[in-house]
């Protein structure tokens, strides 16, 4: 019988986050989850409450708790990754961190991009920023991923550390983002939907495919860096057609800004993901045009 891991759950109670715990739970494994207590774990998960970014109530939540995977799903910083790496260095076996396609922000290439492309080893970490103002992480959400990370490769073999880039998260009929809502209000009432005159494609990846992936990476254990991107790439067009096709009577007008703000998903730039390396490990993902319709239905049911 397979020993029942001891796995603990930095936020990301919600969204793709309770699917993970969910699946955890499912397998056995005891789960638990530390937040600053705004929502309880599913049932079955021990629940402690923290917040992450002070390191001492984070130490005493924790007591002389050890665990086999921690998953955090809310490092926006270096001084995020900074105080987890001082707190679970030597208490966790493997520590693996949500990341975001947002890394790569800096690229512009409609070439596939493999991790190497960002190398958390070279990448600058300035501490001097103001990673305490939630508006200044949320402007620059990439490159606070990008330094976390660093700061995490930074401890070697004393912590081994993955970092998941995720796609784009489409579905679900709790999705919080409102991006897809969007679209169908406007293509409702024939509004126009305002892009680029060169919308860029990208990559995308389905929530329950983000939570069988955190989940499989669990059981894992290589470090460094992965994509996490469904294959085939998609661009806004696309993405309003299907959208418009599940609104009868719904009207699509495009209308092109040089310089103006977009739509959601209407980008400039291009840095779709490449997923061979999480491919080589065994993970295999669906192509995004075979969920891309019930993702869309799932997440605007409640609408229609």
């Amino acid at each position: 019988m397979t020993k029942a891991r001891e796995v603990l759950v930095i936020g990301g109670n919600r969204y793709f986050g309770k699917r993970l715990i969910t699946r955890l739970l499912a397998a056995g494994d005891r789960v638990t989850v530390l937040n600053r207590g705004s929502l309880a774990p599913p049932p079955g998960a021990e629940h402690l409450v923290a917040d992450r970014a002070g390191e001492g109530a984070l130490v005493a939540a924790l007591g002389t708790r050890t665990f086999d995977v921690v998953v955090d799903q809310v490092c926006y910083s270096p001084r995020h990754a900074g105080i987890a790496r001082r707190v679970f260095t030597g208490r966790t076996g493997r520590y693996l961190m949500t990341s975001t396609v947002e890394v790569y922000e800096q690229e512009d290439t409609d070439a596939l991009v493999p991790e190497s492309t960002v190398d958390p080893r070279t990448v600058a970490v300035d501490l001097e920023l103001p990673w305490d103002d939630a508006e200044f992480i949320e402007r620059n959400y990439g490159e606070g991923k990008r330094q976390a990370e660093a700061v995490f490769t930074a401890a070697g073999p004393e912590l081994p550390f993955a970092s998941v880039r995720l796609a784009h998260v489409l579905g679900g009929d709790d999705d919080f983002t409102g991006r897809l809502a969007h679209y169908a209000d406007r293509i409702r009432t024939g509004a126009p939907i305002l892009v680029p005159p060169l919308p860029r494609p990208a990559t995308y990846i389905h929530v329950e495919e983000v939570a069988d992936f955190l989940f499989w990476a669990v059981g894992q254990e290589f470090t460094g860096p992965v994509n996490a991107a469904s294959h085939g790439k998609l661009g806004v067009r696309e993405l309003c057609a299907e959208v418009a096709a599940q609104i009868p009577g719904g009207k699509l007008v495009f209308e092109e800004t040089e310089s103006g703000e977009v739509s959601p998903f209407a980008f400039r730039r291009s840095y779709p993901m490449d997923n061979s390396r999480a491919a080589g490990l065994g993970f295999g993902f669906d192509h995004a045009r075979l969920w891309l319709p019930k993702a869309i239905a799932e997440t605007l049911g409640k609408d229609n």
